[in-house]
């Protein structure tokens, strides 16, 4: 699930800078960043480039030594994480949701579904195709958990417990944009061709790691941002390209911050990552069973509901990794949080776009913050979650940059809550924007 958050919100915030964190390394490289104009309609003879790019990428941030406890942690894997699988004749399956083409009845069954779709509001739909099209950007997903250092599947079948979990896991993920898909193709309520552009666009764009980009209308920074990253990279200073990050940040010159994970092949930055993100998702898919129920289609309340289970359960498999990371590596783990929690949470579908909207990202999570199917507060809420579910506050023995960092984690919450509020309070009515989704009707933000 996706979320643009109120850019107020987060510039307002004053971060505490950190000295670098001893989960570093000197790996980096760079790519170019782009938004072209809306391309429907162009040149269909040139080939395929992504909607978006990022200029600097920080990659492989992870010390080599670190590796060693991914290394050692293999049988407790074994036992503690890939319990947290069901088998697959356990497993629930689309068509058990569906109509079934095979019966007799099945064109009865199409029209009830579609009859119960027809009181459902557009702006739910909105959010809904939303949350599938994320689903559908799987392979994408499975992708990023193959780049973190330590846990990849190293040869495609791997038997290491790390690359049967990513393989699994995307296994039983994969349920979830098929169910969805099938669901709304059968509702006669959105325009598919759209949703499947969108969902071809935006696994070819990826999800690119720990992306920074100058503001596109500044050629001068730009120019010079290019020009000192190449110099430092040649130099092998990349401190000094963070320290450039910082100032820029501070500036709000960057693109705003949802351009990628930012997990950096780094595992312990990828596990925090992969905990908020199964939790964000178990909300929304929850809200949107909620909604479902309330519009009357008690069906696509209970679909709904089986996935949110599936990612509840996810979750808890994630979020017992990084607690096993606290266990032995506490100063190491409360650091990628801190580290994470600086760059905020991006959210895996900030890539979406469908040909036409350029802000399409920005448009859906605006009405999903509207409906309350993930909003703001959520955000907050998640990391308040976290931060207790891995008793951060209790963290005893750590650095003095450990402590740094645990202060920051344990009182970001309550400052996001408050500075939301205030951006809540100022905010205007904007205006209705055309969805391609549902063939271009205009939905209130």
């Amino acid at each position: 699930m996706a979320l643009k958050l109120n850019p107020a919100t987060f510039q307002s915030i004053k971060t505490t800078t950190l000295p670098c964190s001893p989960l570093r390394s000197h790996r980096v490289f760079m790519a170019s960043t782009l938004l072209p104009p809306s391309v429907e309609g162009g040149n269909l003879k040139k080939p395929f480039s992504p909607p978006r790019e990022v200029h600097v990428q920080v990659t492989h941030s992870m010390p080599p030594e670190k590796r060693e406890i991914f290394d050692s942690l293999h049988d407790w894997a074994e036992n503690n994480i890939l319990v947290h699988l069901k088998p697959v004749e356990k497993c629930w399956q689309a068509s058990d949701f569906l109509p079934d083409p095979a019966s007799e009845g099945f064109d009865e069954q199409v029209k009830e579904l579609r009859e119960r779709c027809k009181e459902i509001p557009d702006d739910y739909f909105v959010v809904l195709v939303g949350d599938m099209i994320t689903e559908e950007a799987l392979p994408t997903y499975q992708t990023m958990l193959n780049t973190l250092d330590g846990v990849r599947d190293e040869t495609g079948a791997s038997l290491t417990p790390w690359a049967i979990w990513t393989r699994a896991w995307t296994a039983e993920e994969n349920r979830h944009g098929d169910l969805l898909n099938k669901y709304l193709y059968l509702s006669g309520r959105v325009d598919m061709r759209q949703i499947e552009k969108t969902i071809q666009y935006l696994i070819g764009s990826g999800m690119s790691v720990c992306g920074i980009c100058v503001c596109l209308n500044d050629p001068a920074h730009r120019c010079a941002v290019s020009h000192t990253v190449k110099k430092n990279l040649r130099f092998g200073k990349p401190i000094a390209i963070r320290e450039l990050v910082v100032f820029y940040t501070e500036k709000s010159m960057f693109l705003p911050v949802d351009q990628d994970p930012r997990t950096e092949n780094n595992p312990y930055l990828g596990f925090i990552y992969t905990s908020f993100q199964e939790r964000a998702t178990f909300i929304s898919h929850g809200n949107t069973a909620r909604h479902a129920k309330e519009h009357g289609d008690m069906k696509l309340a209970q679909v709904c509901g089986i996935i949110a289970a599936d990612e509840k359960r996810h979750e808890t498999a994630y979020t017992k990794i990084v607690e096993k990371l606290f266990e032995v590596d506490p100063d190491g783990t409360v650091l990628a949080v801190a580290d994470m929690m600086r760059k905020k949470i991006s959210m895996p579908a900030h890539l979406m776009y469908d040909g036409r909207d350029d802000n399409l990202f920005e448009h859906f999570s605006a009405v999903a913050q509207r409906l309350g199917v993930y909003t703001a507060k959520d955000y907050a809420d998640i990391l308040e979650f976290l931060v207790g579910r891995w008793e951060i506050e209790k963290l005893n023995g750590l650095s003095g940059e450990g402590h740094r960092a645990q202060d920051y984690v344990c009182g970001l919450a309550p400052r996001i809550r408050k500075l939301e509020e205030r951006a809540q309070a100022r905010a205007k009515q904007k205006a209705p924007v055309p969805f391609s989704w549902v063939f271009g009707r205009e939905i209130m933000l």
